[in-house]
């Protein structure tokens, strides 16, 4: 796992996505994830376990997007689990991660749903 500044609350970790995903740190990226934890990108499928969400990482940031920070929602906390969310600056959907406290007390996500869309029709 990365050497990389670890997320001492849980909504350091929409911070922490930000700076690493703008600097091209996929392995970065995938360290902010539990060793087993989910992903549901791309849109319509998932990504399970963090080397397939640092080789997809690698992919998305091979096209250098830059992500702008988004204002985190109140946290829900209840013991080790944490319930994160971001409204997109764009205004659709929604973001919003399960993250779970680790034994040296940082946090990681374990289900990770960057993607939500209001529903149509």
């Amino acid at each position: 796992m990365s050497e990389n500044e670890k997320a001492l609350k849980p909504e350091d970790l929409t911070r922490l996505f930000v700076e690493r995903a703008n600097a091209g740190d996929a392995a970065g990226l995938a360290a902010l994830y539990e060793e087993d934890a989910v992903m549901a990108y791309p849109p319509g499928s998932t990504t399970v376990g963090r080397e397939a969400i640092r080789q997809l990482w690698e992919q998305v940031l091979s096209h250098a997007p830059k992500f702008e920070a988004e204002e985190p929602l109140p946290t829900l906390v209840v013991g080790d689990i944490a319930l994160t969310s971001t409204p997109p600056k764009d205004g659709s959907g929604a973001r919003a991660q399960v993250v779970r406290r680790q034994a040296d007390g940082s946090w990681l996500r374990i289900i990770d749903q960057p993607e939500f869309r209001p529903p149509t029709g």
